[in-house]
Protein backbone atom coordinates (compact mmCIF):
# COMPACT_ATOMS: atom_id res chain seq x y z
CA UNK A 1 0.00 0.00 0.00
CA UNK A 2 2.90 2.14 0.56
CA UNK A 3 3.82 1.72 -2.44
CA UNK A 4 1.00 2.55 -4.56
CA UNK A 5 0.52 6.16 -2.20
CA UNK A 6 4.35 6.50 -3.05
CA UNK A 7 3.44 6.08 -6.63
CA UNK A 8 0.85 8.21 -6.67
CA UNK A 9 3.03 11.04 -4.94
CA UNK A 10 5.90 10.17 -7.31
CA UNK A 11 3.87 10.77 -10.39
CA UNK A 12 2.61 14.35 -9.32
CA UNK A 13 5.95 15.37 -8.29
CA UNK A 14 7.47 13.89 -11.66
CA UNK A 15 4.81 15.64 -13.93
CA UNK A 16 5.27 18.60 -12.05
CA UNK A 17 9.03 18.75 -12.43
CA UNK A 18 8.24 17.45 -16.37
CA UNK A 19 6.08 20.10 -16.87
CA UNK A 20 8.41 22.88 -15.35
CA UNK A 21 12.18 21.51 -17.17
CA UNK A 22 11.53 23.17 -20.28
CA UNK A 23 10.15 26.75 -18.66
CA UNK A 24 13.34 26.38 -16.51
CA UNK A 25 15.47 25.95 -19.36
CA UNK A 26 14.12 28.97 -21.20
CA UNK A 27 14.72 30.49 -18.16
CA UNK A 28 18.70 30.16 -18.63
CA UNK A 29 18.60 32.95 -21.05
CA UNK A 30 19.11 36.55 -20.23
CA UNK A 31 15.81 38.93 -19.50
CA UNK A 32 15.76 42.57 -20.20
CA UNK A 33 16.08 44.53 -17.06
CA UNK A 34 14.14 47.14 -18.00
CA UNK A 35 11.29 44.51 -18.39
CA UNK A 36 12.14 42.54 -15.83
CA UNK A 37 11.66 45.14 -13.50
CA UNK A 38 8.37 45.94 -15.67
CA UNK A 39 7.72 42.50 -14.56
CA UNK A 40 8.46 43.02 -11.14
CA UNK A 41 5.83 45.89 -10.97
CA UNK A 42 2.66 43.93 -12.58
CA UNK A 43 3.51 41.08 -9.96
CA UNK A 44 2.93 44.25 -7.20
CA UNK A 45 0.38 45.74 -9.19
CA UNK A 46 -1.47 41.91 -9.45
CA UNK A 47 -0.82 41.53 -5.55
CA UNK A 48 0.53 37.78 -7.05
CA UNK A 49 2.21 36.64 -4.00
CA UNK A 50 -1.27 36.50 -2.66
CA UNK A 51 -2.91 34.71 -5.78
CA UNK A 52 0.11 32.20 -5.72
CA UNK A 53 -0.27 31.78 -1.48
CA UNK A 54 -4.16 31.51 -2.19
CA UNK A 55 -3.20 28.89 -5.13
CA UNK A 56 -0.92 27.20 -3.51
CA UNK A 57 -4.10 26.57 -0.40
CA UNK A 58 -6.29 25.68 -3.06
CA UNK A 59 -4.09 23.15 -4.54
CA UNK A 60 -3.41 22.10 -0.58
CA UNK A 61 -6.86 21.28 -0.40
CA UNK A 62 -7.59 19.15 -3.31
CA UNK A 63 -4.18 17.21 -2.89
CA UNK A 64 -5.87 14.70 0.07
CA UNK A 65 -8.73 13.80 -2.65
CA UNK A 66 -6.29 13.40 -5.68
CA UNK A 67 -4.52 11.34 -3.97
CA UNK A 68 -6.60 9.15 -2.94
CA UNK A 69 -8.68 9.22 -5.99
CA UNK A 70 -5.44 8.09 -7.74
CA UNK A 71 -4.53 5.56 -5.43
CA UNK A 72 -8.29 4.43 -4.80
CA UNK A 73 -8.04 3.87 -9.45
CA UNK A 74 -4.55 2.18 -8.76
CA UNK A 75 -6.32 -0.42 -6.48
CA UNK A 76 -9.60 -0.87 -7.82
CA UNK A 77 -8.19 -1.42 -11.44
CA UNK A 78 -5.52 -3.76 -10.14
CA UNK A 79 -6.86 -7.03 -11.79
CA UNK A 80 -4.31 -9.24 -9.19
CA UNK A 81 -6.45 -8.34 -6.44
CA UNK A 82 -9.52 -10.04 -5.15
CA UNK A 83 -12.42 -8.32 -4.08
CA UNK A 84 -11.25 -8.53 -0.31
CA UNK A 85 -7.42 -7.83 -1.74
CA UNK A 86 -8.62 -3.80 -2.73
CA UNK A 87 -11.03 -3.35 0.25
CA UNK A 88 -7.56 -4.48 2.55
CA UNK A 89 -5.29 -2.52 0.09
CA UNK A 90 -7.99 0.72 0.27
CA UNK A 91 -8.15 0.28 3.91
CA UNK A 92 -4.16 0.69 4.51
CA UNK A 93 -4.24 3.33 1.60
CA UNK A 94 -6.93 5.25 3.97
CA UNK A 95 -4.43 4.71 7.17
CA UNK A 96 -1.45 5.97 5.45
CA UNK A 97 -3.31 8.31 2.94
CA UNK A 98 -2.85 11.10 5.73
CA UNK A 99 0.62 10.67 6.52
CA UNK A 100 1.53 11.90 2.74
CA UNK A 101 -1.16 14.69 2.36
CA UNK A 102 0.36 15.61 5.11
CA UNK A 103 4.32 15.99 3.47
CA UNK A 104 2.82 17.28 0.29
CA UNK A 105 0.78 19.96 2.21
CA UNK A 106 4.02 21.22 4.03
CA UNK A 107 5.76 21.43 1.43
CA UNK A 108 2.95 23.42 -0.42
CA UNK A 109 2.41 25.97 2.75
CA UNK A 110 6.46 26.38 2.94
CA UNK A 111 6.83 30.09 2.58
CA UNK A 112 9.65 30.43 0.40
CA UNK A 113 7.91 28.03 -2.34
CA UNK A 114 5.59 31.38 -3.21
CA UNK A 115 9.55 33.52 -3.19
CA UNK A 116 11.14 31.15 -5.44
CA UNK A 117 8.14 30.79 -8.12
CA UNK A 118 8.12 34.68 -8.26
CA UNK A 119 12.09 34.98 -8.59
CA UNK A 120 11.64 32.31 -11.30
CA UNK A 121 8.78 33.24 -13.08
CA UNK A 122 10.10 37.34 -13.69
CA UNK A 123 12.33 36.36 -15.99
CA UNK A 124 9.31 34.40 -18.04
CA UNK A 125 7.32 37.12 -18.29
CA UNK A 126 9.93 39.24 -19.24
CA UNK A 127 11.22 37.35 -21.68
CA UNK A 128 7.96 36.97 -23.32
CA UNK A 129 6.54 40.85 -22.87
CA UNK A 130 8.39 44.32 -23.35
CA UNK A 131 8.59 46.18 -20.49
CA UNK A 132 5.75 48.78 -22.30
CA UNK A 133 3.72 45.68 -22.62
CA UNK A 134 4.24 44.69 -19.09
CA UNK A 135 3.96 48.54 -18.17
CA UNK A 136 -0.05 48.17 -20.17
CA UNK A 137 -1.10 45.26 -18.16
CA UNK A 138 0.23 46.49 -15.14
CA UNK A 139 -2.09 49.36 -15.99
CA UNK A 140 -5.24 47.05 -16.73
CA UNK A 141 -4.58 45.28 -13.19
CA UNK A 142 -5.22 48.73 -12.07
CA UNK A 143 -8.50 48.97 -13.38
CA UNK A 144 -11.82 48.17 -11.59
CA UNK A 145 -11.84 45.39 -14.03
CA UNK A 146 -8.70 44.29 -13.35
CA UNK A 147 -9.21 44.67 -9.91
CA UNK A 148 -11.70 42.30 -9.58
CA UNK A 149 -10.10 39.85 -12.05
CA UNK A 150 -7.20 39.44 -9.14
CA UNK A 151 -9.81 38.91 -6.36
CA UNK A 152 -11.61 36.21 -8.23
CA UNK A 153 -8.20 34.07 -9.67
CA UNK A 154 -8.06 32.31 -6.89
CA UNK A 155 -11.30 30.85 -6.42
CA UNK A 156 -11.30 30.59 -10.69
CA UNK A 157 -8.12 28.71 -10.20
CA UNK A 158 -9.38 26.23 -7.43
CA UNK A 159 -12.49 25.56 -9.63
CA UNK A 160 -10.44 24.67 -12.65
CA UNK A 161 -8.09 22.86 -10.48
CA UNK A 162 -10.93 20.97 -9.11
CA UNK A 163 -12.56 19.78 -12.54
CA UNK A 164 -8.84 18.67 -13.74
CA UNK A 165 -8.52 16.53 -11.06
CA UNK A 166 -12.37 15.04 -11.40
CA UNK A 167 -11.05 14.61 -15.27
CA UNK A 168 -7.80 12.90 -14.49
CA UNK A 169 -9.24 10.98 -11.74
CA UNK A 170 -11.70 9.69 -14.47
CA UNK A 171 -8.99 8.31 -17.14
CA UNK A 172 -6.50 7.69 -14.23
CA UNK A 173 -8.48 3.71 -13.68
CA UNK A 174 -8.29 2.76 -17.23
CA UNK A 175 -4.83 3.68 -17.51
CA UNK A 176 -3.89 2.26 -14.74
CA UNK A 177 -5.45 -0.91 -15.62
CA UNK A 178 -3.68 -1.32 -19.85
CA UNK A 179 -0.43 -0.60 -17.45
CA UNK A 180 -0.97 -3.64 -15.08
CA UNK A 181 -2.27 -5.81 -18.41
CA UNK A 182 0.81 -4.85 -20.20
CA UNK A 183 2.85 -6.07 -16.77
CA UNK A 184 1.07 -9.69 -17.26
Amino acid sequence: MKKIVASVVTALVTSLALSAAPAFAQQQQQADPAASAAAKELFDSMNYRSVLQGMMQQMSQGMAASMRAGAEASINNNPKFSADDKQKALAKMEAELPKAVSAMQSVLSDPTIVDDILNQTVPIYARNFSADELRQITAFYRTPVGAKMLTKMPQLMGEGMQVGQQIVARRVGPMMQKLQQEQK
